[in-house]
């Protein structure tokens, strides 16, 4: 039975560097085995189908092929459709009468726990917020996440520390759950 999943891949074709061609990557992951191989603007998102392997070891054999084909390390989290959708019905924000720019989720490869960012002084970044999910942030940045303090706090070093950490905004979010379906 076929899964559908969606590939995020970390800072690339970002400010010109480590610039990734979507259809190379089409092409590549057509060449690991994949069905249905589509990708979503340039930052990174590449949705497909497969029969075999789970989201870690997709993950990792993405990477490497990526690494062996293009010449740089590309961080990669693959999730299926179940969890893509589970993680934008769970919002704890109001998505439907918010700016897209406003909402951002931040995927983990991992499960976080709220001891991981107790040091943040969430009531100091008021109106800027965040929620814990199921290896996920959801980030509310009223004026953008460019312009966002606390989203500068989120991605301190410490608190990212043996992750892979990716955020899309809620756009994204959105069409990935479709492009999966």
């Amino acid at each position: 039975m076929t899964t559908m999943y969606a590939a995020l891949l970390r800072g690339i074709n970002v400010g010109g560097n480590r610039k990734l061609p979507m259809a190379g990557l089409r092409t590549l992951m057509e060449g690991l085995g994949h069905d249905g191989v589509r990708t979503y603007l340039q930052s990174g998102q590449a949705v497909f189908g497969t029969d075999h392997g789970d989201e870690e070891s997709l993950a990792a054999e993405l990477a490497q092929a990526i690494e062996k084909q293009f010449g740089f390390a590309v961080d990669v989290i693959v999730r299926d459709h179940a969890y893509l959708k589970a993680v934008a019905e769970a919002c704890p924000f109001p998505a439907a009468g918010l700016q897209p720019k406003q909402l951002h989720v931040t995927y983990f490869s991992a499960p976080v726990d709220a001891e991981r960012f107790a040091g943040i002084d969430q009531a100091a970044h008021l109106p800027e917020e965040f929620r814990l999910g199921d290896r996920a942030l959801y980030l509310y940045a009223p004026d953008g996440l460019g312009r966002s303090k606390l989203a500068e706090q989120l991605a301190r070093p410490r608190l990212t520390r043996g992750l892979i950490v990716t955020t899309r905004n809620w756009n994204t979010v959105v069409k990935l759950v479709e492009l999966t379906e």
